[in-house]
């Protein structure tokens, strides 16, 4: 399903193939001998979205980009069933196993591979040919990476990352956060009221 939205227009380049029931909507420009497989969304809100050439989507992905981050696929890249990437840059030749997560800012450089659940934290540099072990979360640049049992750690590492301020405006300290936070995200996503739908 191809949606307009906020007046842009998803471009799919005639080699392409997307399922029927994957969705994409807004400023998205999908290249040459690229595979969008069935129940992916691809969804520009308010930042554009480009995938390279021969880009496989599996099933249940999600791509998103924010106003504040645009996001960018590279060639010859594989995104895994339930994997997401909401504003971040992923370099060539990259794998992103399933249920990988990969947070706004965030840039994997060439070759990289994100194993099955693994987390890429906001604004983390993974260097060309990095491998982030199953589970694992890659946090800061230069990068350090955490087992799942390093809960302490990873909460060390989170607070300077500033979410809630990056990705919503919203400082983290602010004592109504929540009520903040979710009525911005409800005004921007509300946008969506207007889509147009393009396909049949």
């Amino acid at each position: 399903m191809m949606y307009e939205h906020l007046g842009a227009r998803p471009r799919i380049h005639d080699t392409a193939v997307v399922a029927p029931t994957a969705v994409i909507s807004g400023d998205v420009e999908i290249g040459p001998n690229c595979q969008v497989l069935h129940g992916a969304v691809i969804t520009a809100e308010g930042g554009p979205i480009s995938l390279g050439e021969h880009v496989i989507v599996m099933e249940n992905a999600l791509i998103r980009a924010t106003s504040a981050n645009a996001a960018h696929i590279g060639d010859h890249t594989l995104v895994g069933t339930l994997a997401s990437i909401a504003g971040a840059t992923v370099g060539e030749e990259v794998f992103l196993a399933s249920g990988a997560r990969v947070f706004n800012g965030a840039l994997i450089g060439p070759r990289c591979e994100v194993r099955v659940n693994a987390i890429i934290q906001r604004r983390a540099v993974l260097p060309e040919g990095s491998v982030v072990p199953i589970g694992w979360v890659a946090v800061g640049d230069p990068v350090r990476l955490f087992s799942p049992d390093q809960a302490d750690e990873i909460a060390a590492a989170m607070p300077a990352l500033d979410f809630p301020g990056h990705v919503f405006g919203v400082d983290r300290d602010t004592p109504d956060l929540m009520v903040q936070l979710t009525e911005r995200y409800a005004s921007s996503l509300a946008r969506h009221a207007d889509d147009r739908r393009l396909d049949p």
